[in-house]
């Protein structure tokens, strides 16, 4: 569907919830999937607009939805949606995360964090336990619950879109014997209970210090182990094993006076949930990274590998699969995923010079290097946010702008083969002891994708390679960002 007519349609509902015109649609950062998400506003109302494209998926959701808020759960209420249900309004839960918090806290894992990790697991206990209760799960996508059928789903993605793509040697008849001994084990746990599926700290919203949940629409019937390892072995989080155990320690004492748990059952278990996930993580990470050259998900493997590493070194299922464990062996043993060695890079003599240019004014600026030129990426068949009134004064520095990029656009796409071009000049050039490499982006007007892009490369190469990053955005310091 078209960005107009889906932000028409939220007006609509947003005017028939609270009985006034939203002043402000603000696309927002797009998430992981296909959904398309808006900030709706005026001087008095506020609320989060959604299109999702897959009609099962939003189904499942808003049915979710409406049964954990009659329950008095942490989620956003549901204000109103269209007769399809693609688009509906839903309660804006602010714009800060769990995920936000540890990004604050870089390795250290503060107390404050702590507690908010230990609220977090009090909610989720109840959110699996009470919501689970009387719950409809026909309205489940894709399955109604967590089956044999639904891990190997997991255990293939892992298997075709890491293994293969990564090279990692295996023997599939091998593997596929484990694939069922480990499937057949975690089902023999007690599975009644809601399970969340991607309970991570993206989708865990913070509010007057209170968590709230979203994205739950992939929920089905399962055991509580798994999202308890989806929270606490989440890749990037990098939460201390003390704290780990703390946090689970919590979670039983809430949960175990909604429902009878066994203590010493539920922790054999938990590791095996742990290793599933894991192995879905790093198939996610394979598909998004390996297939599709998505730089964020190819930074996160050597995050996912860490947690494998340790749960190899400390194996406390009570099964043997000694041919996955090989396989994962294989990868961490590999260093294939291991980020780029910025001690070597960081005592290079090379400057990169990036710069954003429009080519109605200057054209391509001139390179005063001596080395005749450089890269020139040309932004001008990506979508313009420049041809939107709400933009035409903004630039690609703007979050409106940004979003809309992301939103709307094959913008990111397009950046990450540009990293991988320009990648491979910077280690060749860091190896050959080079001094300068110039990297042009130039569109109609120097305003809005010329400069997103040229910001994104300069962060990408500081971050990756640490090297000098000279950052000129020409029309806009021309006009002393004034447009």
């Amino acid at each position: 569907m078209a960005p107009q007519k889906i932000e028409t349609v939220l007006s609509d509902l947003f005017e028939q919830w609270c009985g006034q015109a939203p002043t402000l649609i603000l696309p927002l950062a797009p998430s992981g999937s296909e959904r398309i998400y808006y900030r709706l506003q005026n001087s008095e109302w506020a609320s989060i607009g959604t299109y999702s494209p897959n009609e099962s998926e939003s189904r499942a959701f808003l049915a979710y939805t409406r049964h954990f808020h009659s329950k008095g759960l942490p989620v956003p209420e549901v204000y109103a949606q269209d007769e399809t249900g693609k688009i509906y309004l839903q309660e804006d839960l602010g714009s800060t995360t769990l995920y936000s918090f540890i990004l604050q806290t870089g390795d250290y894992f503060p107390d404050y964090l702590v507690q908010l990790y230990k609220r977090v697991a009090e909610q989720l206990a109840r959110l699996q336990i009470i919501g689970g209760e009387g719950l409809d799960y026909s309205n489940s996508y894709p399955k109604p619950s967590f089956d044999k059928e639904s891990m190997f789903w997991d255990l293939n993605y892992f298997k075709y879109h890491f293994l293969m793509l990564a090279k990692v040697r295996f023997d599939e008849q091998a593997l596929e014997n484990d694939f069922h001994a480990l499937t057949d084990y975690l089902l023999t746990a007690d599975t009644q209970y809601f399970l969340f599926r991607d309970f991570q700290s993206r989708n865990i919203m913070i509010r007057s210090g209170e968590p709230y949940f979203i994205d739950y629409q992939g929920g089905r019937q399962g055991a509580l182990q798994y999202d308890l390892a989806s929270l606490l072995y989440q890749a990037k989080a990098n939460i201390p094993p003390d704290i780990r155990d703390e946090v689970i320690e919590h979670y039983l004492d809430v949960a175990e006076k909604l429902t009878e748990i066994d203590r010493k059952s539920f922790m054999e278990y938990f590791h095996g949930y742990v290793l599933i996930r894991n192995i879905q993580v790093l198939g996610a990470y394979g598909f998004r990274g390996l297939f599709e050259r998505k730089e964020h998900f190819i930074k996160s493997i050597p995050f996912a590998l860490r947690n494998l590493k340790v749960q190899l070194e400390n194996w406390q299922l009570p099964i043997e699969l000694p041919h996955l464990r090989e396989a994962l062996q294989r990868i961490i043993d590999s260093k294939r995923f291991e980020p780029f060695n910025k001690i070597k890079s960081s005592s290079s003599l090379l400057t990169v010079n990036v710069n954003s240019f429009s080519y109605h004014q200057g054209g391509v600026p001139e390179d005063n290097s001596g080395n005749g030129g450089g890269f020139v990426f040309d932004c001008r068949f990506v979508h313009n946010p420049g041809r939107y009134e709400p933009y035409k004064k903004l630039t690609g520095r703007d979050e409106a702008v940004i979003n809309f990029l992301k939103q709307h656009s094959i913008m990111d796409d397009y950046l990450q083969n540009v990293f991988r071009i320009v990648d491979a000049a910077v280690e060749d050039y860091i190896d050959r002891s080079f001094t300068s490499l110039t990297v042009n982006f130039g569109c109609t007007g120097g305003q809005h994708r010329s400069v997103y892009g040229a910001d994104e490369l300069s962060k990408h190469i500081k971050e990756k390679y640490g090297v000098r990053v000279n950052l000129h955005h020409v029309e806009q310091e021309r006009k002393n960002w004034e447009n």
